[in-house]
């Protein structure tokens, strides 16, 4: 037993060691296949810097024959000029000399004048004696002393060092993040950044397992990052960043920790009406989902008589999947009350959140409600429920309502509307989600939790949550806490 111990260790270190060995065989090919890369690499980096130079030769060279080209002609122009100004002055002195000799002469007087009118035109005296251009092309001189010393330094390229993220800078708003970072030394040969993000629901650095896996973006080239249109459905968001140059990227850096605080919340399907159709966020009204319940309910009970969506005893059967309910035994909305509520209690604070809605649909409300609220209540139209209603069934209205009362909001219905909640304040306003105009805000006592609540009749909706309160929606409940609304509250 003790040798055959003896031989599976044997066994298994020379498995090890053939491993090893082949690992070194491949090493040694990497090797070779990665030094025949650089070199080329680097004879093509001369090369380019070979041809880049003759390049600035070539137009250096050619900046100095056009400039002596162009003084040469300038100048041979002048000496033309001047050469003929001189003969012209030669022979004019040469016919007045003549002319002086012969004074005794009766015609001396008329060729002492012709003289005198052609030494007044004579080019001699309209031409310029300082020469047009100079002969000094010292301006096309050269000193490359610097670009020596630069050349001289040229080396392979560094690990680009880890950057530095900055907590103080960077900023969490409007469901949007912006990371701030910068570089412990300066590095010109920095190509761009690449950035990674994870949601998470633990505060602190970033834990080695992680159920959500790093999310990358490359090629950043500021050393700053705005993610925008994200939706903060966990607590916390890690971030980590590295610097890459053309060959080769740097480690990451420290990763840091963000909270990304917003109301998430999902549909609670426990609580939907029997003809709606709850699928995560999004419902839709279903005209055989009652009959579909009396159809099971004639089947169980063997009975020829239409059972009512209220007697049906399938409404009676709690699903296993269901939470338990709050609300004594009632485990759906049945008859008109076509209703879902959102599954977290709004107890404290202020949240945001947004509702998509089908155009085509009859009707549809949103709103907050208590936990209470009633099997039979329709929202609006009993003390625990607010909402805005749209009615697209016969006459069309837009009206707010609470407690059975209406107010008629005269303005265009938009398609996404946003919900703002501030719990304390008893603030509960409605705002267009794209412009965030103002539609109407209630000012409540809120004696209880409240939660996200929604109907819609002959349509359909889309529920965004995971938002944070936007900036403007923020500075107009600041001033509408501040100032009288007209919007303020039903009487």
């Amino acid at each position: 037993d003790a040798l055959r111990k003896i031989i599976t260790t044997l066994a298994v270190k020379n498995e090890e060691i053939q491993n090893f060995i082949y690992a070194l065989k491949q090493m040694l090919q990497n090797v070779e296949a990665n030094s025949t890369k650089v070199q080329e690499d680097l004879e093509g980096e001369f090369q380019s810097l070979y041809s880049l130079l003759d390049e600035l030769k070539e137009g250096m060279l050619m900046k100095i024959k056009q400039d002596r080209a162009s003084r040469t002609y300038e100048l041979q122009n002048q000496l033309a000029a001047c050469t003929k100004a001189l003969e012209s002055s030669e022979e004019l002195l040469e016919m007045a000399n003549q002319t002086l000799e012969g004074a005794e002469n009766h015609d001396f007087n008329q060729a002492a004048k012709q003289i005198k009118d052609s030494v007044t035109m004579a080019p001699a005296f309209r031409l310029s004696l300082k020469a047009k251009v100079s002969d000094n092309m010292s301006h096309l001189m050269v000193d490359f002393t610097q670009e020596r010393h630069m050349l001289q330094s040229l080396k392979f390229l560094p690990v680009p060092s880890a950057p530095e993220i900055d907590m103080a800078e960077s900023l969490v708003a409007d469901n949007c993040v912006t990371l701030v970072w910068r570089m412990p030394d300066e590095d010109s040969k920095i190509d761009h950044y690449v950035l990674e993000y994870r949601k998470t629901n633990f505060e602190g650095p970033p834990r080695v397992k992680e159920d959500q896996p790093w999310m990358v973006i490359e090629g950043i080239k500021q050393t700053e990052y705005t993610l925008t249109g994200l939706r903060f459905d966990m607590k916390y968001m890690n971030f980590r960043v590295k610097a890459c140059n053309k060959a080769v990227a740097g480690e990451f850096s420290e990763p840091v920790t963000l909270e990304t605080r917003a109301f998430m919340f999902r549909l609670d399907a426990s609580t939907c009406h029997q003809n709606l159709k709850v699928e995560e966020l999004s419902v839709e009204w279903d005209a055989m989902g009652g009959k579909v319940q009396d159809i099971k309910a004639r089947e169980k009970d063997g009975k020829g008589r239409t059972a009512s969506p209220v007697n049906s005893p399938a409404r009676c059967l709690q699903s296993p999947k269901r939470m338990p309910s709050a609300r004594g035994g009632r485990d759906r909305f049945t008859a008109e009350s076509y209703t879902v509520l959102g599954d977290s209690l709004i107890d404290g604070g202020d949240h945001y959140w947004e509702m998509r809605y089908d155009r085509d649909s009859k009707a549809f409300g949103v709103g907050v409600a208590y936990r209470t609220l009633g099997k039979f209540d329709q929202l609006g139209k009993t003390s625990s429920s607010w909402c805005i209603h749209l009615n697209n069934w016969l006459q069309v209205s837009f009206t707010a309502k609470h407690n059975n009362k209406a107010k008629v909001l005269d303005m265009p219905v938009p398609d996404c509307i946003g919900v703002y909640c501030n719990f304390h304040e008893g603030f509960l306003s409605f705002y267009n989600a794209r412009t965030k105009q103002l539609l109407h805000s209630f000012k409540a006592k809120f004696t209880q939790p409240v939660l996200p609540a929604f109907m819609v009749w002959c349509g359909s909706f889309h529920v965004y949550s995971g938002l944070q309160v936007p900036s403007a929606v923020k500075c107009l409940q600041k001033r509408n806490s501040t100032t009288s609304s007209s919007n303020a509250s039903l009487t």
